[in-house]
């Protein structure tokens, strides 16, 4: 008997204000596109099946300015936080007619994360179908991270600015965490943005 194809979805975190930056970091310089158009490129080039992207504040000037094609649904009610995102990105997989065994989160500011390690997640979750796997921070586990499909009820339910966070450590028995080494790194203000792409350029 053929083994049964293992598809995941991917959401990406879009929808933000950037208020500690000043301006849409979605937007801002990244290599030869944008910070989100960068995401999009890296998710589009992991072995997820279906990419959207959730946008909220800023939505129409997001759309105008990353050239990226991709599925765009917007969170009219991002104001109340991350888990309002996924819970929109959650609603749209499970209503597109799309086959998929689990949705992997992830964020628009984290411009070191790579196809290479998202296919990792996709590997492991493909090994450990009834477990969520996600990365390894300093003392908790985060985004990336994929949820299996059973567990889209408990994504739908989220309302809090923790997004996943909360599910995740609801559920840590349930968790098998990946190491992300350096690539899990934020970026909430411009200090952290003019930082890290000079470390990207020095490195690259």
């Amino acid at each position: 008997m053929k083994k049964k194809q293992h598809h995941i979805a991917l959401i990406i975190l879009a929808a933000g204000a950037s208020i500690r930056m000043g301006k849409p970091k979605q937007l801002l310089p990244w290599k030869n596109t944008t910070l989100l158009g960068h995401a999009i490129q890296t998710a589009k080039s992991s072995n997820a099946i279906k990419v959207v992207v959730v946008l909220g504040a800023h939505a129409d000037l997001i759309k105008l300015n990353v050239k990226e094609e991709v599925v765009f649904v917007e969170n009219t009610s991002w104001q109340s936080g991350l888990g309002t995102s996924v819970t929109v990105g959650t609603e749209w997989l499970l209503q597109a007619d799309i086959e998929f065994q689990g949705i992997l989160i992830m964020l628009a500011d984290q411009p070191l994360i790579d196809p290479e390690y998202l296919n990792k997640l996709i590997a492991i979750s493909e090994q450990n179908p009834d477990k969520i796997i996600a990365s390894a921070y300093k003392k908790r586990s985060g985004v990336p991270a994929i949820f299996p499909k059973t567990y889209a009820d408990a994504l739908l339910k989220l309302n809090e600015d923790f997004g996943a966070k909360h599910l995740l450590e609801q559920e840590q028995r349930n968790v098998i965490t990946v190491p992300a080494a350096h690539r899990i790194v934020d970026i909430d203000t411009q200090n952290d943005y003019e930082q890290l792409k000079t470390r990207n350029e020095i490195e690259n």
